[in-house]
C-alpha cells in the first residue's frame, strides 16, 4: 500500500475541516454548491501559501483596490499587523477615476467600504460575488446613488470590478473562511490611484483633488501602520481613528469561545 507524503496530506485535511465547516462557527455563512466545490479546490493551494508568510486560512482579510493600475491587493493579518498576500490584476472596470455618483452612471465606486457574512453571494450570475456596500454612509451623505456594486467573477464589469473567476475563487475562499472564523466584517478601500505624493501632484488639477485628498488620509494611515483604521464619517467627510476591534489577538481570543 502506498503511503501518503504528511506534509501533503495535512494542508487538504486542514482544507476540508475549513471547507466543511466541522468546528463550530461564529457565522452562518450561505453557501452553494460552487461555493463549497471552488472551497474544497482552491483551499489546500492557499492554506500552502499563506503558510509561507505563517498565517492561516480564517485569519482576518483586508482589501485595497487602486482602479488606475486595475489592481487589488489582498492583505491577511499576522499578530497586530497586516501581510500583502497577492495583488490580483482586475479583468475589467468601467468609468473613469473620481466617484461613483449616481445609479446607472456606469462609474465604480471610490471610498471606504465593509463586508459582512450577509452580501456574500455564493449563487451569483457571475461566478461567485460579493457586494461592497456602496452607498456607505458618506455616499448617501453626498446625494450618491447606487446599488449591487461587488467584486465579482466572469470578467464582465458595468460599475463593478469583475475579476477573472480563478481569482475570484481565491478571493472568495479568503473572505469566506475569514468571516466564517470570526471576523465580523472586512474593510475594502477603494482609491483611485496609489496615494503617493507624486501622484498627487499628477492629478492636482482634477475636479476630485479635494476628495482624494480626504481618501488619502485613510491611505496614509495603513501605510504607516499596516493595519486598516476605523473609518468614521464627520461634517460629510472620512475621519480615521485606531481600530481596537480587528486584531489579531482579539481574534484569538474569540476562536477559543467558540473551538
Amino acid at each position: 500500500m502506498k503511503i501518503l507524503n504528511r506534509t501533503w496530506l495535512l494542508p487538504v485535511l486542514t482544507a476540508l475541516l475549513v471547507c466543511f465547516a466541522i468546528f463550530p462557527a461564529q457565522a452562518e455563512i450561505l453557501t452553494s454548491e460552487t461555493s463549497m466545490s471552488v472551497c474544497n479546490r482552491v483551499a489546500p493551494m492557499l492554506e500552502m501559501e499563506l503558510s509561507e508568510l505563517g498565517v492561516e486560512l480564517g485569519n482576518p482579510i483586508f482589501i485595497r483596490i487602486f482602479k488606475e493600475s486595475q489592481e487589488l491587493e489582498l492583505w491577511v493579518q499576522q499578530d497586530e499587523e497586516y501581510q500583502l498576500f497577492k495583488t490580483y490584476r482586475i479583468c475589467s472596470l468601467s468609468g473613469k477615476l473620481g466617484p461613483k455618483l449616481r445609479e446607472g452612471d456606469e462609474q465604480s465606486p471610490e471610498g471606504f467600504y465593509s463586508v459582512s457574512e450577509r452580501q456574500l453571494n455564493p449563487n451569483s450570475h457571475y461566478h461567485l460575488s460579493f457586494d461592497i456596500g456602496f452607498p456607505n454612509t458618506y455616499d448617501k451623505l453626498h446625494g450618491r446613488t447606487g446599488s449591487a456594486l461587488m467584486i465579482h467573477g466572469d470578467c464582465i464589469s458595468v460599475g463593478c470590478f469583475a475579476m477573472t473567476d480563478s481569482r475570484i475563487e481565491e478571493i472568495y475562499t479568503l473572505a469566506q473562511e475569514a468571516l466564517r472564523n470570526g471576523q465580523r466584517f472586512f474593510r475594502v478601500h477603494i482609491f483611485p490611484f496609489r496615494m503617493t505624493e507624486a501622484n498627487m501632484r499628477k492629478h492636482k488639477n482634477s475636479n476630485w483633488l479635494s476628495f482624494w485628498k480626504n481618501l488619502k488620509e485613510g491611505y496614509d494611515y495603513f501605510e504607516k501602520t499596516k493595519m486598516p483604521p476605523q473609518i468614521d464619517v464627520v461634517g460629510k467627510k472620512y475621519v480615521c481613528a485606531p481600530d481596537y476591534t480587528e486584531t489579531a489577538k482579539n481574534q484569538r481570543k474569540i476562536n477559543k469561545t467558540y473551538n
